[in-house]
């Protein structure tokens, strides 16, 4: 909304949840105007984030933020969280959510790992487009540059480090479940997709299929190399897997083939299924089941 050269804007980050703001338009000075969580953030302690660029494999910038936890310790050993976004394009910025909430992830005493990966907006068009029909490539490479550089710091246990992720995030999880060559030790897929060939014939977005994996499987795309079905074989990390029975975008089928593989290759695994949840969790007491059952299963193979 604009008025005598002021825009009211929201205004968040991955420390506090969105509030109103008026930035003037003539200096660009942002301006906090609304204090809804005052008395509840005067009462906890956030970590420090920072943004590093991290040089990758094919000598790129990839730029990662990390998350401490409160009251982090340089001299301690903490475990680590690579958080895999969905998408899989789109920005991964200063922004806040009560479920994937990096602050609540980093207050349990993890050091969270959060790459702005190829496919990622806000780095350039190419950036951007160069997942598409690229979904094994680059951009995985990725994730495993940035866990790499963060697990040679002195204060990240690197046999205590986690993979996590919905959407395109929660593929991605699959994905490196395949190939990860031990670098970790549990993970967690939200809604991922775990068959392509399977998805394109159940999704109800299948104009998003036709683009980014390159159109149905029986014209043989490239793409279908990366699904992640074809590597299970080579499962064998603890892996939770939770998807909801309303998701039309990445139907429930494709974690219950994700589940049913993991029970099949003898990997601790656990299917945590909401009748009443779509692609998101948007449930309150639900919500509270999800985070629940989220710690539990970092807190029993990264603690």
């Amino acid at each position: 909304m604009l008025r005598s050269g002021i825009l009211i804007s929201g205004l968040q980050s991955m420390s506090m949840a969105p509030e109103i703001s008026a930035v003037d338009l003539s200096t660009g000075s942002v301006k906090q105007i609304s204090f809804i969580n005052k008395t509840i953030y005067e009462s906890v302690k956030m970590g420090r984030t920072e943004e590093r660029y991290i040089r990758t494999k094919d000598n790129e910038d990839l730029h990662t933020w990390i998350i401490y936890p409160p009251d982090f310790d340089p001299s301690e050993k903490y475990p680590a969280l690579l958080y895999c976004k969905g998408g899989p394009q789109g920005p991964l910025s200063q922004s806040w959510s009560y479920r994937w909430n990096y602050q609540l992830m980093a207050a349990k005493g993890y050091i969270v790992i959060a790459p702005n990966r190829r496919g990622s907006s806000g780095f350039g068009q190419e950036w951007k487009e160069q997942i598409s029909g690229d979904y094994g490539g680059k951009n995985i490479q990725d994730y495993l540059d940035a866990t790499d550089a963060i697990a040679r710091e002195p204060f990240v246990d690197k046999n205590r480090i986690g993979a996590v992720g919905a959407s395109y995030g929660g593929t991605s999880v699959f994905y490196l479940a395949g190939m990860h060559g031990g670098r970790f030790n549990a993970f967690i897929s939200h809604c991922g997709m775990f068959n392509f060939v399977s998805w394109y014939g159940s999704t109800e977005e299948l104009w998003f299929a036709d683009k980014d994996i390159e159109g149905p499987y029986w014209n043989l795309p490239k793409s279908y190399q990366y699904s992640p079905h074809l590597m299970a074989a080579n499962w064998d990390t603890p892996i939770l897997i939770i998807v909801g029975a309303h998701d039309y975008r990445i139907p429930y089928t494709q974690s219950l083939e994700a589940f049913t593989a993991a029970q099949l290759n003898n990997v601790p695994s656990r299917l945590l299924f909401f009748e009443d949840e779509g692609h998101w969790v948007l449930k309150p007491q639900n919500a509270l089941i999800w985070q629940k059952e989220f710690f539990d299963w970092l807190d029993t193979y990264l603690q």
